[in-house]
């Protein structure tokens, strides 16, 4: 068990260059290679990302909704039309209160919840990648996330005849 804990053992430092110059590129150090195929291919364009949002607490909601949108206009992402639902869906769910016998003696159990839709136009993959994992990295509990892309993409050759 000692063993484990021992602090004896280290790595040997390997030198770090902060600056490197593509023309003056030392042995030893490797610079990462980028594909050709990832250098040459467009990004993909959507032209519109629906989020819809799930919860119980409308409040909570709410606030989630204003910080995407700030996260949105501060990402340079043109935000279209959000709403909520005026009223909550409820889901009801009767049980009785004894399980043999009492028929009469029931219990009601309900859930609402609360819905808030939100809408951004004109994106590019990669702002909608950033745009995703920041929300999705601070969403909150109670909260279910659903999210829609819509992407554009080229007319086929047969139909642009």
């Amino acid at each position: 068990m000692l063993k484990w804990l021992s602090l004896s053992r280290t790595r040997p430092l390997q030198a770090v260059r902060w600056y490197t110059d593509v023309s003056n590129v030392s042995t030893g150090v490797q610079q990462p290679e980028v594909p050709a195929a990832a250098a040459g291919t467009p990004d993909k364009l959507y032209s519109r990302l629906e989020l819809q949002m799930k919860g119980i607490d409308p409040e909570v909601m709410k606030s989630y909704a204003t910080f995407a949108k700030t996260a949105a206009e501060h990402l340079d992402i043109e935000v279209g039309k959000h709403w909520a639902l005026r009223k909550a869906v409820k889901d009801r769910l009767t049980l009785l209160k004894s399980v043999h016998i009492y028929k009469k003696h029931r219990v009601q159990y309900e859930i609402r919840n609360y819905y808030r839709f939100m809408h951004f136009h004109k994106l590019t993959g990669s702002t909608l990648d950033t745009f995703l994992e920041y929300i999705e990295r601070n969403l909150p509990e109670g909260i279910a996330l659903k999210v829609t892309k819509v992407e554009l993409q080229e007319l086929p050759e047969h139909l642009r005849k």
